[in-house]
């Protein structure tokens, strides 16, 4: 059984595919049976890039702070990814509301979360919009991301024991 995250911005070219990969490259330093265990994927609330790899300033941050390189193209959030993830990552307040929005009902609301939420070391509330500051925002991104996914490994592992042993 897996365990799959969806981490959303506005237009999925920076935040969200930054914290995918970093959860993936997290998730690879711990071994591989965690490999098959949890999935990420990524996702913007906006169309605006649909498509596009992410983009090069996160790649270069994210390059230079880890040594990973991003992978993935930019998609929409969808009101499907409600069934099909367990937990979905939003990086800021507005994208966290515009999530919920989708959510007519309120099904899934406990399914949605901030990431700092998972923060250990850091103290912002929202993982800030790099795109339109210089090179020093991205690597701030990168910086917090890398705590979040960190913090939130340890919950999704949490949950994983809790899971198996019900």
């Amino acid at each position: 059984m897996s365990y799959k995250l969806l981490f959303v911005c506005l237009g999925n070219i920076c935040r969200s595919p930054a914290a995918e990969n970093i959860m993936n490259y997290l998730i690879e330093q711990n071994g591989q049976t965690l490999g098959d265990r949890i999935i990420c994927d990524s996702a913007g609330t906006s169309s605006y890039h649909i498509g596009s790899p992410p983009d090069r300033r996160m790649t270069a941050a994210a390059l230079q702070k880890l040594g990973i390189k991003l992978r993935g193209h930019a998609r929409q959030f969808q009101k499907s990814d409600f069934q099909d993830f367990d937990l979905i990552l939003a990086m800021d307040r507005e994208n966290y509301d515009d999530i919920l929005s989708l959510d007519l009902t309120g099904q899934y609301q406990h399914k949605v979360h901030l990431m700092c939420d998972f923060c250990s070391q850091h103290t912002l509330k929202e993982v800030p919009d790099p795109y339109y500051g210089g090179s020093e925002g991205f690597n701030q991104v990168i910086e917090l991301l890398l705590d979040a996914c960190g913090g939130l490994l340890q919950y999704v592992c949490n949950q994983e024991v809790t899971r198996e042993s019900l």
